[in-house]
């Protein structure tokens, strides 16, 4: 998965984002006008798509696009 790649799924699954908007250095809780159920759906999103789990405490850490795709990575399977 790129980061391209990964930035297309998280446009789709919050489908009032227009296609193009996000970008890996996007602050994606200004973004998404972030609130309890987009964190419920990003937790899944990765748990589900990615097989990586994502605590809320993990979800503080993280500031950018480019921080959720790297977390991901980085433990993801090989």
């Amino acid at each position: 998965m790129t980061i391209e790649e990964f930035i297309l799924r998280l446009e789709h699954e919050f489908d009032h984002l227009p296609e193009g908007r996000l970008k890996p250095t996007s602050n994606f809780r200004e973004e998404v006008e972030w609130n309890s159920i987009h964190a419920l759906i990003l937790i899944a999103l990765v748990k589900t798509e990615y097989d990586v789990t994502v605590t809320a405490t993990d979800l503080l850490k993280f500031q950018t696009v480019e921080d959720i795709y790297s977390f991901i990575t980085s433990r993801q399977k090989a």
